[in-house]
């Protein structure tokens, strides 16, 4: 009777978050209609459009979820989201962890500016390493959700940390995009983007 007791406290005072688990295979034939704007490999031809390809399946899975319950906005991926279940959520995010993605090049001007941002911060701007988090070759830290930014198209890297300065994206965890992206000037935000494009 007291085990009983203690059980059902402990529930009430941790509940049970139950993940699906996803599968790979069915993730493949679930990634069809994705593929259109992600790529057959889950490397977008779109430069706006984000890759997938080895991103986290963890932090895939929280970006479909927050798409479907609003979180985060974007008029293409929300309809879209809002038909997924569960199930469907985490066979897509564990089949795109699974692929491999395609680095592009850092373009020689923002080559020095990039790295050095991307390493060091800047002091003027109040700014940290953005490796302090995302590691030294970028490709993230799945235990704190912190996503892969490496081998990422930088003309998506810099809407994303445009729309997190202006506040328009605010699904990050207390705010520390927000307020790192909203210290950072435009010409910051086009050399860290480039450089994390070539990354690797």
């Amino acid at each position: 009777m007291l085990n009983k007791s203690i059980g059902g406290l402990l529930l009430a005072l941790f509940p049970l978050v139950l993940v699906a688990a996803g599968n790979v295979e069915a993730g493949k034939q679930k990634a069809a209609t994705c593929a259109v704007c992600h790529g057959p490999d889950g490397n977008s031809n779109n430069p706006t459009w984000p890759n997938l390809a080895g991103q986290h399946a963890e932090y895939i899975r929280k970006q479909l979820e927050d798409y479907r319950s609003g979180h985060r906005k974007n008029d293409q991926m929300a309809p879209l989201a809002m038909a997924l279940s569960d199930q469907d959520i985490a066979d897509l995010a564990v089949y795109y962890a699974s692929l491999e993605p395609r680095t592009g090049q850092t373009r020689p001007e923002y080559l020095d500016a990039g790295e050095r941002l991307y390493r060091a911060g800047d002091t003027t701007m109040g700014l940290a390493s953005c490796m302090a988090c995302h590691g030294p070759t970028g490709i993230g830290n799945p235990a704190a959700n912190y996503p892969r930014i490496n081998a990422q198209h930088a003309e998506y890297t810099v809407l994303q940390l445009k729309a997190f300065k202006a506040e328009e994206r605010a699904n990050d965890r207390n705010g520390i995009m927000r307020d790192i992206a909203g210290r950072m000037s435009n010409d910051s935000i086009e050399a860290v983007a480039d450089y994390l494009q070539g990354l690797h």
